[in-house]
């Protein structure tokens, strides 16, 4: 819990963004993406946390619409496609699943689906618009480190489903850093 938690305050005062410079074309570049920038994964650490607070399908439907809607958003963006506020969007996800996996558990699995797609959105649309070459293997790198991010929370959710407290400390503290980036 305390290296989570130091983790958590040494990536409070980093901003939202598409962390650019890595390699935009291979599988793996985009593998590793996602593992480069702490507003990501937070955010997909909190989407599988916020899914495991569920039952039944919703557990998966869940990261499956974050997934899906942020597939759309990256090829929206790598063909020119533009969302205003795109950082603020960004670092709102951190800030609102977060909160979410700490404290809205009770809503319908639709309403959650919805919410994590459109910051998926956001997150997609900011790393297809960095594509310069060809985006498909990096593109199913990204997804795949996603998805991985996803179950990892979701693992995580799991386990601290017997400690509600903790899992609320942690989830609130991915929102309280999404609140950081949002103020950066």
């Amino acid at each position: 819990m305390k290296k989570l938690l130091l983790l958590l305050a040494l990536t409070a005062a980093t901003p939202a963004f598409a962390h650019p410079g890595h390699g935009d074309s291979g599988l793996l570049n985009g593998m590793l993406h996602p593992i480069t920038g702490p507003d990501h994964i937070l955010a997909m650490l909190a989407v599988g946390l916020w899914a495991a607070s569920f039952g039944g399908k919703a557990r998966w439907a869940i990261p499956a619409a974050f997934v899906a809607m942020m597939a759309a958003g990256f090829a929206f963006g790598a063909n020119g496609g533009e969302m205003p506020l795109l950082e603020q969007g960004i670092a709102a996800s951190v800030l609102v699943i977060g909160l979410a996996a700490a404290w809205a558990q009770r809503i319908p699995a639709a309403a959650a689906a919805a919410v994590a797609g459109t910051f998926a959105l956001f997150h997609g649309v900011a790393h297809g618009a960095e594509m310069h070459g060809h985006a498909a293997w990096f593109a199913l790198g990204f997804v795949l480190s996603t998805a991985a991010l996803h179950a990892a929370g979701f693992f995580i959710g799991t386990a601290l489903q017997k400690n509600l407290w903790i899992n609320r400390a942690v989830g609130t503290a991915i929102g309280a850093v999404g609140l950081s980036l949002l103020l950066a």
